[in-house]
């Protein structure tokens, strides 16, 4: 039994000179190990021309540490001993200690974890780490421990959200802006030619107001060969333009543009409000969405998908059926490639559906082990701490497993057989 020792004469003594400068030595090289690698990947992906691809698995990559970053703090900051912090599973890659954690990577990206020792009685403990174990701590803390992951998810789905309206801004939708050129037959190119640019908001055509693209395009269409004024909002300015729509198919007027609504950005106070209320909106639709997948026609639909070729090329157009993390990914990169405004929806509505799921009440899920924590606080009584006995879950819970793990093999199956088209098209 190890005890706390003070006092200069009876600390651990110091490793020898050669050995710390040797330990150092062996950091440095991980590190830089680490670095070779990361600058190699980085590389090949701009040699291939996939840094879209990059830009997505980085994103999961930092979604997955910041979910397990929320268990290692909330973990040190309540007295647990925590022995490992690693991105993946498998033989270890690369990995580095700072004090009595360890920190790496290994060789299958899978996911990651983060090791506390006791998260249930059936783990087996040294004795003298037992008072640091997760089992032993206070309720609070447990249940801290155990919903600071999705609650990462939470502030990660926010912060995005935020950054997006403060930064990148949103569409206007009661406005129509100019979002490129499209020219005509003939390398015609009327509205480049009368001064048009993109990002111009038009506010009114020929004395008319705009508030939507149909009120352009009708005053468009039926003046063909007649000069038309605009009055376009450029960088906070009202400008007057005469373009003269030309005949294209069927006769009818264009001027060769591409319009869209105009992206407009808000301040950093206004955005929270703003951030705050999609957020709702889109826990809102996860639940529905998770509520819709285990509903008996979910269930049926899905089997109907599995089973059924045409089923499946029918939700792969509609996009009405689970995905794996790989159809997500490629629905993240494909959001990617369509601009950053898309990206970022994309990875916000994966952080939120995984934090959700993730607490769903079944180990070896998040949710589990706040499920255990609040029934250990109801059965426990003044001065004494009721501990589950976590193996009378094992049948529940490997047939959770193995449900969850047909589930993830299915989807992918259907995500390679039956891609889920490109939303962004």
């Amino acid at each position: 039994m190890s005890q706390l020792v003070t006092g200069r004469d009876h600390a651990t003594p110091e490793p020898p000179l050669n050995r710390r400068t040797e330990h150092g030595s062996e950091q440095r090289e991980a590190v830089a190990r680490l670095l070779a690698i990361v600058v190699a990947v980085v590389l090949a992906a701009v040699v291939t021309h996939t840094t879209s691809v990059l830009i997505v698995v980085v994103a999961l990559v930092i979604m997955i540490m910041l979910h397990e970053l929320g268990h290692l703090l909330t973990a040190k900051w309540g007295g647990m001993k925590v022995t490992e912090y690693f991105l993946g599973f498998g033989p270890r890659l690369w990995s580095i200690r700072k004090g009595e954690t360890e920190y790496g990577i290994k060789a299958i990206p899978a996911g990651g974890y983060v090791k506390i020792l006791g998260m249930t009685n059936a783990e087996e403990v040294d004795p003298a780490d037992e008072p640091r174990t997760y089992r032993q701590r206070p309720f609070r803390n447990r249940l801290l421990v155990a919903v600071a992951g999705s609650a990462m998810h939470g502030v990660m789905a926010f912060v995005l959200l935020w950054g997006l309206f403060v930064f990148i801004g949103a569409p206007q939708g009661n406005a129509v802006a100019i979002s490129g050129f499209a020219p005509l037959a003939h390398g015609a190119d009327p509205a480049r030619a009368a001064g048009l640019q993109p990002g111009d908001v038009v506010v009114r055509v020929d004395g008319a107001s705009v508030r939507s693209a149909s009120d352009l395009q009708k005053v468009i269409e039926h003046h063909a060969g007649t000069p038309i004024t605009l009055v376009v909002s450029r960088h906070g300015h009202d400008r007057t333009i005469v373009v003269t729509p030309q005949a294209a198919a069927g006769a009818k007027g264009h001027i060769g543009v591409l319009i869209g609504a105009p992206v407009v950005r808000s301040g950093p106070v206004e955005s929270v409000g703003k951030a705050g209320q999609l957020f709702g909106r889109v826990v809102t639709g996860s639940f529905a969405g998770i509520g819709q997948v285990f509903s008996a026609s979910g269930i049926k639909n899905y089997v109907h998908d599995l089973t059924s070729a045409k089923a499946a090329s029918q939700a792969a157009k509609t996009g009405d059926r689970p995905q794996s993390i790989y159809g997500a990914a490629r629905i993240a990169v494909q959001g990617a490639q369509a601009g950053a405004t898309q990206l970022i929806l994309v990875l916000v509505t994966i952080i939120i559906f995984v934090g959700i799921i993730n607490l769903f009440p079944m180990l070896p899920l998040d949710g589990g082990h706040v499920a255990i924590a609040v029934y250990e606080r109801i059965r426990s009584r003044r001065g004494r701490m009721y501990h589950a006995d976590v193996n009378k879950l094992t049948p529940v819970v490997w047939a959770f497993v193995l449900l969850l793990g047909f589930v993830v093999v299915t989807s992918l199956y259907l995500d390679i057989t039956h891609p889920v088209k490109n939303p962004f098209q």
